[in-house]
């Protein structure tokens, strides 16, 4: 345990909070945006962001991922606040908190192992054509010198490092851009623009609704959606830093974690928020490794933005916009490009579909929906063409013995049906099952009709091999040994 402690928060102590300060500064202007988005103050996502990276810092599963205010969850929380108003999306903010702490108690992030390799590419490449497109607005129409500072900073991110890595590229670039925007007078959007930084530090509040079940219908709806799509991203998320760091995670302490820290938001008057896969990437592009990253993180963003507000009001926007940009290239995963040759078309179409779907609603919980459903179904469809019927007769002709082999179930249904020959005149038949599995009531139904249209014509049958788990599904649902099967698969 004294191991994995001094890992977390010790083992990377210099690299973890450079990166946090870095994140610090890229997390403010995103807060505030994401705010707005909800129709809510600035200091609402703010005080979200520093409450929910310092709280997952100790909870989450996950070390070196950042959680804070997203722009996902704060779609969702639009309608509830121009109906109802803040103090609302407050409950429903801990309300969410409480359905992923039940997630986490039911380990519902063991569901991750569902979700195929294809859509977490998908997922990690609509996430870098969002997170450049957020970009934009700050990009179109704007006069040269916001290109040019983007250049600039885009230069010194990528060219820095040759240099030396002591220092994160992307703060080198924050720390000159503002002093040149600064020292030269440029007149350019800031941080500042973004909307007004609190100048205090957070309280401790009840939300300001009556506790009745009124309440509990207004905010159910909003804060299961938000429970869900807060899971989803946050574990996505953490698959994909297990990948960028060679290193496992915890699934269902994570979704523990991200209940504690949604509760403790409302609380101090934050909104709900979940993993951030571009911060996620800054930190660990940055350097950021260990839990010491994610709390430096948020500590450091309440520093500035309550005590070095008018400093940090005056980082240039063409700063962030460029540390952004270098995410967006960094998180894209270019080799799948490259793959949509190689790998089989099922695996590159499910790929496309959640890229497709996600870029075209802004909703991930949709696109990796999608991507999860269509893998599903040409799993189905790939496993229900392995199914094999054999047959072998026996030397008078008057018997028949049929060996069943593969998965029976909904997609392989028809082809199990289709390996019996029912106009063969027979005595006996035997249905050998020693290396079949029934699944579910379709493969049951298929059964049942084999056994009794060979019962039809005078065939005695006899079923051998079946395993433990489908001879416990037949008993429940067959109706072949039943009285009047016959007359029941006739409609007499």
């Amino acid at each position: 345990m004294f191991k994995n402690f001094h890992n977390d928060w010790l083992g990377n102590v210099r690299g973890d909070l450079l990166a946090g300060t870095v994140v610090a500064l890229a997390l403010i202007p995103e807060a505030i945006a994401f705010s707005i988005i909800a129709g809510v103050d600035p200091k609402v996502g703010l005080y979200a962001s520093f409450c929910i990276a310092v709280v997952i810092a100790f909870t989450g599963g996950r070390p070196g991922m950042i959680s804070a205010a997203t722009g996902a969850m704060a779609l969702l929380m639009i309608d509830l606040v121009k109906d109802h108003g803040l103090q609302y999306l407050l409950a429903a903010t801990l309300l969410t908190g409480v359905l992923q702490i039940l997630a986490g108690a039911f380990k519902l992030g063991a569901l991750m192992r569902f979700v195929s390799r294809s859509v977490i590419t998908g997922f990690v490449n609509a996430l870098a054509i969002l997170i450049f497109m957020a970009q934009l607005p700050e990009l179109i129409g704007a006069p040269w010198l916001v290109y040019a500072l983007v250049l600039a900073g885009l230069v010194i991110i990528y060219g820095f490092p040759y240099l030396t890595k002591a220092i994160p590229s992307p703060l080198v670039c924050i720390v000159v851009l503002t002093g040149l925007a600064i020292w030269l007078g440029w007149d350019v959007r800031t941080v500042g623009d973004m909307g007004e930084l609190p100048d205090s530090l957070p309280v401790f509040l009840l939300p300001e609704v009556p506790l009745n079940f009124e309440t509990l219908w207004i905010i159910l709806p909003v804060s299961a959606t938000l429970a869900v799509v807060g899971l989803l991203e946050s574990l996505l998320t953490a698959a994909i830093v297990d990948d960028l760091t060679d290193t496992p995670s915890n699934k269902n302490r994570e979704a523990t974690g991200q209940g504690i820290a949604n509760i403790a938001s409302g609380f101090l008057g934050g909104m709900a928020g979940c993993a951030m896969i571009g911060q996620s990437v800054i930190n660990v592009k940055s350097g950021g490794r260990g839990r010491l990253s994610a709390l430096a993180a948020g500590v450091f963003l309440l520093l500035m933005v309550v005590f070095a507000g008018p400093w940090v009001e005056r980082i240039p926007m063409a700063a962030l916009v460029a540390v952004m940009i270098m995410v967006s290239i960094g998180t894209f995963s270019w080799g799948s490009i490259k793959n949509l040759r190689e790998h089989p078309k099922s695996s590159s179409l499910v790929m496309i579909v959640t890229v497709v779907v996600t870029v075209a609603t802004h909703d991930l919980a949709k696109g990796v929906g999608a991507g999860v459903l269509l893998s599903g179904l040409f799993f189905a469809r790939k496993v229900g063409q392995v199914l094999h019927v054999g047959s072998t007769a026996s030397a008078d002709g008057t018997s028949r013995r049929y060996t069943v082999t593969g998965q029976v179930f909904f997609a392989s249904s028809e082809s199990f049906l289709a390996g019996f020959d029912f106009k063969e005149v027979l005595q006996s038949v035997v249905i050998d099952v020693s290396r079949a599995h029934f699944w579910d009531l379709t493969a049951i139904g298929a059964l049942d009709k084999v056994v009794l249209k060979f019962r039809r014509e005078g065939t005695v049958v006899e079923i051998i091999g079946m395993n433990e788990a489908s001879a416990t599904l037949v008993d429940k649902l067959g109706v072949h040994d039943k009285p009047d099967a016959v007359e029941r698969l006739m409609g007499h």
